[in-house]
């Protein structure tokens, strides 16, 4: 018999890194036999150039660039006059050099737009699932609501169900309240303004001022806990998102039983859930 717990509820600057060999030469630059018919030099080369740049060579001349590359400085010269023109490079006017540009960062903006959220998160709530044993889920807001993007369920016989695509509210879940507390003030005041605070039970928080003093914890602290404030009887630990801006863009969160969430399995939880949503922000492209 199965026992279910059930809610109810009406873009970054692009810098190439090399991968560098033994003579600390891009190792992406081929030798002539191990070029195909395939290949074609002159975009090899150009592609070697790019990534002579590193965090620590962010400008470069024609001849540090040749001696990098052990290629002639007229050659190297012509493959930086066509990035620049292209605008993958920049020359400073008063040292000649070159530095990364532009182009590069509005390409590096392309490939995070196109990252899909629940494609990169699958395997942090695979990991999460599978280490506690207890329902996982990923959320973002809209118009004020949390709405459940994707999850990953339990398969123990008591257990929380819940649905891909379903909006609850934010003041009184843990995934929504760690949402709210890293809104800009104006925006939690229009969303408090806006959706109210109902009362679900006894613990839902409903004064304006308390649920602030809350989510200013949820900021310090890094994380969210329900503790039965939507539902009696369930408990979640949530955690934020963020992508490469740095912003909160989702929340992700272990949800269970609130007989089976005890204090020490609840502290397990805490470290492994922050330890994923942290995970998740460095492959969406956050760096601390």
């Amino acid at each position: 018999m199965i026992a279910e717990i059930c809610i109810y509820y009406n873009t970054v600057q692009c810098t190439i890194m090399p991968d560098k060999g033994a003579e600390g030469m891009p190792r992406h630059q081929l030798t002539t036999s191990q070029k195909t018919a395939n290949t074609i030099q002159s975009i090899d080369r150009a592609i070697n150039v790019l990534e002579c740049f590193t965090s620590g060579r962010h400008e470069l001349g024609v001849t540090e660039i040749s001696k990098l590359l052990e290629l002639h400085k007229s050659t190297v010269h012509g493959i930086l006059t066509t990035l620049e023109y292209r605008r993958y490079l920049e020359q400073n006017p008063e040292t000649g050099k070159y530095k990364l540009g532009l182009k590069l960062f509005e390409l590096g903006n392309l490939v995070q737009d196109g990252m899909d959220l629940k494609v990169v998160a699958g395997p942090f709530l695979q990991r999460l699932v599978e280490e506690h044993g207890e329902t996982v889920h990923l959320v973002i807001m809209d118009q004020g609501e949390a709405v459940y993007i994707d999850k990953r369920d339990s398969h123990q016989s008591m257990r929380m169900v819940s649905q891909v695509g379903k909006r609850l509210p934010c003041h009184c879940t843990g995934v929504g309240k760690t949402l709210l507390a890293f809104l800009p003030e104006e925006q939690l005041e229009a969303v408090i303004r806006e959706k109210g605070l109902a009362r679900f039970t006894g613990n839902t928080i409903t004064e304006p001022a308390a649920l602030k003093e809350h989510l200013r914890e949820v900021r310090q602290r890094g994380y969210a806990i329900d503790d039965q404030e939507i539902t009696e009887g369930l408990t979640c630990v949530a955690a934020p998102i963020r992508n490469h801006t740095g912003n909160v863009v989702a929340a992700m969160s272990v949800a269970g039983p609130s007989i089976r969430m005890g204090r020490e399995k609840i502290g397990g939880i805490i470290i492994s859930v922050t330890k994923a949503a942290e995970e998740l922000s460095e492959k969406l492209g956050y760096v601390k």
